[in-house]
């Protein structure tokens, strides 16, 4: 009985302590609009080379690629998970990305991309619990994009 008392308060504090490492409600700092002007560009391309384009470079920047569909435009991907252990419980950590890519006139793509960091934790008892944060930082947008634009001059000038 004593026992069964112990195990049940060690399930209660380690609830407690896997939901203090996990962050709150995320609540965005930047309006919609702002969003999709760090989040989106155009290239003087085809659809075509924008989405081949999207999706080597989201390769080479090591993540997964899970599912891509021209027709659709999307593709989706995931980094590899880095894991851990707490308190008798897992972590994982990982990035997920989007692109979606369309065609705005001819010669003319617009490429969108996001970036959301995915945090999940399980206890040993099968608890489980996760959050996802949007990656808001400009610098990592612009970073991936000017890589997009040299993988898209390549592949306008490979011919």
């Amino acid at each position: 009985m004593a026992r069964k008392i112990g195990f049940t308060y060690l399930m209660l504090i380690s609830c407690f302590i896997l939901n203090g490492c996990m962050p709150g409600n995320y609540k965005s700092t930047k309006t919609s609009l702002e969003l999709q002007s760090i989040q989106s560009k155009e290239f003087e391309t085809t659809k075509k080379i924008a989405f081949a384009s999207t999706l080597s470079v989201f390769q080479d920047l090591g993540y997964i690629i899970e599912s891509g569909d021209f027709e659709t435009g999307l593709v989706t991907g995931k980094s590899p998970t880095k894991g851990g252990v707490i308190f008798g419980g897992r972590t994982q950590e990982f990035r997920r990305v989007t692109g979606f890519v369309e065609t705005l006139r001819k010669d003319l793509a617009k490429i969108r991309i996001n970036f959301v960091d995915v945090t999940k934790a399980s206890s040993g008892y099968g608890m489980q619990q996760g959050v996802d944060v949007p990656v808001e930082e400009p610098k990592i947008y612009q970073e991936v994009f000017e890589k997009i634009r040299k993988a898209i001059f390549v592949r306008k000038n490979v011919d």
